[in-house]
């Protein structure tokens, strides 16, 4: 395969060529890719209509272990548990995927000790209008940072809440149970966080469910990650995609923040399938020698 690329954005995104992902990926066309990928946070393949579940499954394992980091699985896949579904379609009245998932800006399984690396979204139905997801270059925030407001992040940690943002970000559903709160025990994570890969700081406040700074009275710290979260989502960082089928997205959830949009749910239909691919414990490095 002739990979070829052009930039989305001159902030974030890039646009493959070039590539079938319903056929195997050889080692130099994986290579470039992640390169690309790395480079740009998120990269976009168009008209990858004939991508089975078993594709989306073989692509998303070259970047590493399939992970689920949610608590229920009942909108996976049935033959395929790793890919879960996005959808506002009913059948016989149940939901077949999660409905209004993702709506508030966020990285993918931040709450977590082991946050997912990357994530690979494919659009299987989509609206003719609205429906976009979000995307932020977390590095290209954190640079534009004030000097001031970097000196005083570097090095402190956030409390990242799943159990107590819930009501914040899935108003609509019921508050989880025990047994589901158990198995989410607040993380604390980095505020400013060292990619792994390329070295490169990129803010990492959290969404919803960064819901507080360690060592920082309750208040100040929660209205500090409001503030840092409003900075990272002016329209000045913001890419919006607008899906069509057949569309395929992998983004870094360690430099990338994203978030989806409404559409009207009564007239129009949205199907998308995930999969979120493991990760390692967000680190920070100071400067130095």
């Amino acid at each position: 395969m002739k990979v070829q690329y052009k930039p989305i954005t001159d902030f974030i995104g890039a646009e493959i060529t070039g590539v079938d992902l319903s056929r195997p990926i050889d080692a130099d066309t994986y290579g470039r890719i992640r390169r690309i990928w790395l480079d740009h946070t998120m990269v976009l393949f168009r008209g990858q209509q004939a991508m089975t579940p078993d594709d989306h499954m073989a692509f998303s394992r070259l970047f590493g272990t399939l992970d689920h980091h949610t608590t229920t699985t009942k909108w996976n896949l049935p033959d395929h548990q790793k890919i879960a579904v996005v959808s506002n379609v009913k059948v016989k009245g149940e939901h077949i995927g999660a409905p209004k998932s993702g709506r508030a800006w966020h990285s993918d399984g931040q709450y977590t000790k082991y946050p997912c690396s990357a994530s690979v979204l494919v659009a299987r139905e989509v609206p003719p209008e609205k429906g976009d997801t979000l995307f932020a270059n977390m590095y290209q925030v954190y640079d534009a940072l004030p000097a001031e407001t970097k000196q005083r992040i570097d090095g402190l940690e956030v409390v990242h809440s799943r159990v107590k943002a819930w009501p914040i970000s899935y108003p609509d559903r019921p508050m989880l149970s025990e047994e589901e709160q158990a198995k989410l025990p607040d993380e604390i994570h980095p505020l400013v966080r060292t990619h792994p890969e390329t070295g490169r700081r990129a803010l990492y406040c959290g969404g919803n469910v960064g819901w507080e700074i360690v060592g920082m009275p309750f208040e100040e710290g929660h209205a500090f990650l409001k503030e840092l979260r409003a900075f990272a989502i002016q329209p000045r960082f913001v890419y919006a995609h607008k899906w069509k089928v057949g569309d395929v997205i992998l983004w870094d959830n360690r430099c990338t923040f994203h978030c989806a949009t409404p559409f009207d749910e009564e007239q129009y239909r949205r199907v998308m399938h995930r999969i979120h691919i493991s990760g390692d414990k967000p680190f920070f490095i100071p400067e130095g020698p």
